[in-house]
């Protein structure tokens, strides 16, 4: 039996607010029936979001009034410390009391971080949060961390981020035993600085599987199902591949509007580009996981869509239906012997 989960979500986050959430959680009730919500608002916002929908789910579609909002550009301590009552830490305050199995936001990413940090703690044995996310690859899926938030790491956090960062790829991907590889510059052990030698030390030690180090084109491969970094090599390598993405989506566009031929050879090969435009749209990879946290809280880009904010939900009911926190807790007490003092 399909477990039911209730995931708060931030009405007021991102470039589009309510314009994009609402159409998002109504569509996801009408998909799976397991799944309820609570949007957290502006009342006059949460006012019209019940009259669209028409009282429809019931029970299902629930609504709490927030009186503050965090904006974009705003400096994360001064939300922490002035906006108790935005709709951003409302929803985590959701997952703290366990009236809420997650939550998601397409809020302000430090504010976000900052205020999941001190509302809900680390778990036993973490040190920091770090941001996981898909990235298209070869064989699919693989996923990435920490993509941002933690510029400098020790050995020590690296190992930490693949323990989180296999269990995400396995609920995500669904398999057992996710394979983790270590982003650097080379596959040789002498490759590397220090901080990047020594947790491949640890990884090798440690309980996961762990598949050696892996070089930047060697991601898109889908050589392992987890890659780690710190978090100023994992920003610059997502950033880069969006890029490029965008990159190569103008050459074809500028291509195609060379001549008449090439537009008529264009339209020959729009379903082809289609499809391919679908398996790269950056959409289908929506949805950050604020991993290490006591508590499931999901990042949507700022300027997410319907469509990118679904995706973000359905993450978020994945790791409450897996219990992501409890997985990283008890994974953490089965490393071995020769990992522990980095735990």
């Amino acid at each position: 039996m399909t477990r039911k989960v209730t995931i708060a979500l931030d009405v007021m986050g991102g470039d589009h607010g309510p314009q994009t959430v609402l159409p998002a959680a109504l569509a996801t009730l009408e998909r799976d029936d397991s799944v309820s919500f609570t949007l957290v608002g502006l009342p006059e916002v949460l006012e019209q979001a019940q009259h669209d929908s028409k009282g429809a789910y019931g029970s299902r579609l629930g609504f709490l009034p927030a009186t503050e909002v965090v904006e974009m550009d705003e400096p994360p301590a001064d939300a922490l410390r002035r906006k108790k009552n935005s709709s951003l830490r409302l929803v985590i305050e959701q997952v703290k009391s366990g009236e809420a199995d997650a939550c998601v936001s397409s809020g302000n990413t430090g504010a976000l971080m900052a205020t999941a940090r001190y509302v809900l703690k680390m778990l036993p044995g973490i040190d920091r949060p770090a941001i996981i996310a898909a990235v298209p690859t070869l064989r699919g899926r693989s996923f990435m961390l920490d993509l941002g938030a933690n510029v400098g790491c020790s050995a020590d956090h690296l190992l930490q981020f693949a323990i989180m960062g296999s269990v995400v790829a396995g609920d995500m991907l669904d398999i057992d035993n996710a394979s983790v590889g270590l982003l650097n510059i080379g596959q040789e052990d002498i490759k590397g600085n220090e901080v990047v030698r020594e947790a491949g030390d640890l990884l090798s030690r440690s309980g996961l599987n762990y598949v050696g180090f892996v070089e930047g084109d060697a991601v898109f491969r889908g050589v392992a199902d987890v890659i780690v970094s710190d978090g100023f090599v994992g920003n610059i390598a997502l950033k880069t591949m969006e890029g490029v993405a965008s990159l190569i989506a103008s050459y074809l566009r500028e291509e195609f509007e060379k001549s008449g031929l090439r537009k008529l050879q264009g339209l020959v090969a729009a379903p082809t580009l289609a499809a391919l435009r679908s398996r790269l749209d950056t959409r289908r990879y929506n949805g950050a996981s604020l991993v290490g946290l006591n508590g499931v809280v999901i990042k949507s880009h700022g300027g997410a869509d319907k469509l990118a904010f679904e995706t973000a939900i359905n993450i978020a009911i994945v790791e409450a239906r897996k219990g992501v926190p409890v997985q990283i807790g008890k994974l953490i007490e089965d490393q071995p012997e020769a990992c522990i003092r980095a735990l």
